[in-house]
């Protein structure tokens, strides 16, 4: 596993650090002002040596990341299922789903800070509305490519529709589920973000702001850095869930090898 894993990772991780590099010695040749754009160098050493201010504006923002996205969880597997239960809700439903992804959650965002103020629950709520829609169409289209015939056995052996869902259409739809999961997840942390910049009290986006006011050019980078370390640490986060979750994909891996 950590052999495949270093395989995969290492062609990225030379791309970052070439272009890290060619960032450091543009820097440094050139002599760009910092506050218009800073070395690698320079925005590593202020973020640490501004670590505990950005620590206390990381844990709000991956609160609200965690608990929005748990959110936008429960409801995708509520609509999913009532989608794959109901025919008339997936008349009905669907297409609301797909034309709510034409409004652009930049015009929703400071209405929901108009509504609810400034306080956890427009962070919340512009989370779950930024990560919903990828898990529910990509739920509600693992249980759609489930085997029918696989169904009908399972019918045929006098399983009830609820029993035959739990053991044949859900497991066939954690594969589509975890799709999802992996691009929700990327959006998660995005979302927050810009639910800070629409307006907060603390958090990464409301730290970007006050920095880039500032003309702390190189605090804003170190935010971004931290903002993109803790979506590939979601990411990453989501293959470790799979593996928990579905141990019999490996073994089937294993036999396709063998």
């Amino acid at each position: 596993m950590l052999r495949r894993a270093l395989t995969a990772l290492w062609p990225p991780a030379l791309v970052v650090t070439a272009l890290i590099g060619g960032w450091q010695l543009y820097t440094s040749a050139a002599g760009v002002d910092p506050a218009t754009l800073p070395s690698p160098a320079r925005v590593l050493g202020q973020g640490w040596e501004n670590r505990a201010e950005l620590w206390d504006h990381t844990l709000p923002t991956l609160q609200e990341t965690v608990l929005g996205f748990g959110l936008s969880f429960i409801a995708a597997w509520l609509v999913a299922v009532l989608l794959d239960f109901s025919t008339a809700a997936r008349r009905g439903l669907y297409p609301l789903l797909v034309a709510s992804q034409t409004i652009p959650i930049v015009a929703v965002a400071p209405l929901l800070i108009i509504w609810f103020g400034f306080g956890l629950l427009p962070k919340l709520l512009v989370v779950t509305l930024t990560t919903f829609f990828p898990l529910a169409a990509n739920l509600a289209a693992g249980f759609a490519a489930t085997d029918r015939e696989a169904m009908r056995l399972l019918r045929s052996l006098g399983a009830g529709r609820l029993r035959a869902f739990r053991l044949v259409r859900v497991p066939s739809a954690m594969p589509y589920f975890f799709a999802g999961l992996r691009v929700s997840i990327t959006y998660a942390v995005v979302g927050a973000v810009f639910a800070e910049y629409a307006g907060a009290e603390s958090g990464l986006g409301i730290y970007m702001q006050a920095q880039k006011s500032a003309f702390r050019t190189d605090l804003v980078f170190a935010a971004v850095a931290v903002t993109a370390l803790l979506s590939i640490a979601l990411f990453g986060a989501t293959y470790l869930l799979q593996r928990l979750v579905l141990p019999w994909e490996r073994a089937l891996k294993k036999e396709g090898r063998a």
